[in-house]
């Protein structure tokens, strides 16, 4: 699933789960798991930013030369 999740829409959701463990919204029966599943976002969101870096940083280059 980690793939077919966009930038948008695991940031969107990692937010969601942030908004829920202020409001008290998750259980201690559901943390592990939203914890889990949050993590699984902020590696995705950091992959996401780390490959867009990467790809300006080769255009500048580009223009540069």
């Amino acid at each position: 699933m980690e793939n077919e999740l966009n930038y948008t829409a695991a940031f969107e959701e990692l937010q969601e789960i942030v908004r829920d463990m202020e409001d008290g919204e998750i259980t201690v029966d559901e943390l592990a798991l939203k914890v889990k599943r949050a993590a699984e976002l902020i590696k995705i969101c950091k992959n996401k930013l780390t490959s867009t870096e990467e790809d300006v940083n080769l255009i500048l280059k580009e223009l540069e030369g």
